[in-house]
Formats: structure tokens, C-alpha cells, sequence
């Protein structure tokens, strides 16, 4: 069997391709490489954790010891890599550990398959990475493939150093990679830091949804599931050596999505309508809030194809769905009871 290594593969979008490989490509040894740490979860995985070529290995890509030791044991031939610190707020306030995950990790990575592959033509490193290396748009316009690199914040300034490696790695060492940049996914299992879960979570609770500013950051927002789905089109037929931006074209405002979520949650709650609305509660800005994000997807449309499948309006009924459905799942990652889940199903090592 071709073995495949996802790292970051119970983290949210992670599960979602670790899933779609496991189920589409029966051909594929998929080997989920994940630290554990809050976001990553290997309940996302339950309904696949007994196939036969699905395995979990804990580990940390920081330890560059620990991937040598993993690419003596499986002959990995490809390496889908998602892991990453890749929340904003987080990285302002504790900017080192980004560095070491982001930018160390990604290194430590590239060197092993560098020495694994020493000679092999038919491998593949396929970085995913954030359409944030790119900075901020004013009100028109959208981010290419050619748009020059300006990150704003420490997440973006590391994500961007580690796409500036892999393509070194390409030009210098022949490295066979390929690279993609996304814009805000959202759907099930997404861990609630993030927008989208966080207000569903408290609006659940009649909690405050906090909304920085004045709600007028524009971000363009894609389906998980239409974002694994085009991660599997990059990975079997992207050319090597190049860069698929991968977004929605489906931008709102802040405020506005909150809103439309809002409405959602009060139909699905049974609650009088505007209810969820007043929740809402403006906040201070983030430092250094970028105004728009926005992705041309030309190329791999044109290229490869991929479209995304799922409206927004129904990427959010299912997502409001799936976490009203799962309401033990949020509590239990809230509540940090995760780790006793791991220690029953793995053993506390």
C-alpha cells in the first residue's frame, strides 16, 4: 500500500481530509501523525479509527528525532501537511510557540522527507497553508497566487516563513512539493475559538457573542468539507512546484454572517425571533485586525477543475446542525475532558 502521512490529522480540517482519504483511496496506508494538543481530536475520527488502513501516531513535529524514527518505519511517500498553531489571538499573545510548530516543525519535516526521498521521483510534500501570508485588502480586489507576502500578525508571518522554506527547499534540494493557501473554512467538529463555533456555543447558552470592533472585517469563507475535497485534487494532480489559492468567492462582513447565524439559531432553537441578535456585544478591536481577506480561485478551477459544492447558506444549516446534534462533543473540548477520552482509548502515554 502507498503510505501517506497527514500531519495535524485530528486537528479540524485535518479530520476531514484524514476521512476523505481513508474512505476514498482504500489504496492508501493513511497515517495520522497529531501532538493532541486543545484543538486536535481523535473523536472527529471515531467512525473511521478501526479501518485497516487508517493508523494514529502521536507525535510532535518539533521533535526532529521522532520523524526520523517514523520515516524509518513507514515508507512514506506522501506528506500532507496541516499541522499548525493557526489561531491569530493566540499567536499575539504567545508568539514563540507558532514559531516553533509553524516554522521548526515544517523544517524538521522537509529534512526528513529530504533524506527519505533521496532520488525518489514519485513523492509529493504538500504544504496547506492561510490565505493571512498575504496581509490585508482595502475594499476591492482579491489575493493571487502572485500577490506579494504581507503578513500582519504573528500567525501569518509564520505560516508565510514556512511556505518560503518548502519553495526553498523545492528550488534548492528538488524537493517535489506543492503548495495551497485557503481562506476561512468552517463546519462540523471546528474547535470554538473560532467564530463560526464560538457563537453557535454561546448562543446555545444565551452567552454574550463577542464581535471585534464594529463587525466590518470581511472574510471569504469555505466549506470544510469542499476545502478537503480540493486538498485531494491538489495532492493526486497539482503540478509540482506551484501554489493553488483555495476559497469560497463568498464574502461577508462579520456582522452580517453573525447576524444570518443568529436568525439560524433562533429557527433551530424555537426562539422568538431576534432573540440570538441580542446577544451580540461589540468588543475591542484585535491588535492589528487585517480589513479583508479574498481569494482567487481561477487557477485551480481553470487547472484542476474544483469548485466549491456547498452554498454558504447550507454550509451553515449543516454546521448549526451538526453542533446542536453534538453538544457533548463542544462540552467535552471545552471542558478539556478530552484527554480522558484519549487516555481510555490509547493509554495515557
Amino acid at each position: 500500500m502507498t503510505t501517506i502521512l497527514v500531519t495535524g490529522g485530528a486537528g479540524f480540517i485535518g479530520s476531514h481530509v484524514v476521512r476523505r482519504l481513508v474512505l476514498d483511496h482504500p489504496e492508501y496506508l493513511v497515517i495520522n501523525l497529531d501532538q493532541l494538543t486543545y484543538a486536535g481530536n481523535l473523536e472527529n475520527l471515531e467512525d473511521i479509527e478501526n479501518r485497516s488502513n487508517y493508523h494514529f501516531t502521536k507525535g510532535n513535529i518539533v521533535d526532529a528525532a521522532f520523524l526520523e524514527e517514523l520515516f524509518g518505519h513507514y515508507r512514506i511517500e506522501g506528506v500532507i501537511h496541516l499541522a499548525a498553531e493557526s489561531h491569530v489571538d493566540r499567536s499575539i499573545t504567545d508568539p514563540m510557540d507558532f514559531i516553533h510548530t509553524n516554522i521548526v516543525g515544517t523544517v524538521n519535516l522537509l529534512n526528513a522527507c529530504r533524506r527519505a526521498w533521496e532520488g525518489g521521483q514519485h513523492k509529493l510534500f504538500y504544504h496547506i497553508s492561510t490565505d493571512e501570508v498575504y496581509g490585508s485588502l482595502g475594499r476591492e480586489g482579491l489575493f493571487t497566487e502572485q500577490t506579494p507576502y504581507d503578513p500582519r500578525s504573528p500567525y501569518s508571518a509564520s505560516k508565510a516563513s514556512s511556505d518560503h522554506l518548502v519553495r526553498a527547499y523545492h528550488h534548492t534540494y528538488g524537493l517535489p512539493v506543492v503548495l495551497s493557501n485557503c481562506s476561512n473554512n468552517y463546519g462540523p467538529n471546528q474547535f470554538p475559538e473560532k467564530l463560526i463555533p464560538l457563537a453557535i456555543h454561546n448562543i446555545i447558552h444565551s452567552k454574550p457573542i463577542p464581535v471585534y470592533g464594529k463587525g466590518e472585517n470581511v472574510r471569504d469563507w469555505l466549506f470544510v468539507k469542499d476545502h478537503a475535497a480540493a486538498i485531494d485534487l491538489v495532492f493526486h494532480r497539482g503540478v509540482k512546484g506551484r501554489t493553488y489559492n483555495i476559497g469560497g468567492l463568498n464574502q461577508w462582513k462579520n456582522i452580517d454572517l453573525i447576524r444570518l447565524l443568529c436568525r439560524i439559531m433562533d429557527r433551530k432553537l424555537e426562539r422568538d425571533p431576534g432573540t440570538s441578535e441580542g446577544l451580540i456585544t461589540f468588543v475591542k478591536d484585535r491588535a492589528g485586525h487585517d480589513l479583508r481577506y479574498a481569494i482567487d480561485s481561477s487557477r485551480i478551477r481553470e487547472e484542476l477543475g474544483w469548485a466549491p459544492a456547498v452554498t454558504f447558506e447550507e454550509g451553515l444549516e449543516i454546521t448549526v446542525e451538526w453542533y446542536l446534534e453534538n453538544q457533548q462533543w463542544m462540552d467535552r473540548v471545552t471542558s478539556g475532558a478530552y484527554q480522558s477520552y484519549y487516555d481510555r482509548q490509547y493509554g495515557s502515554r
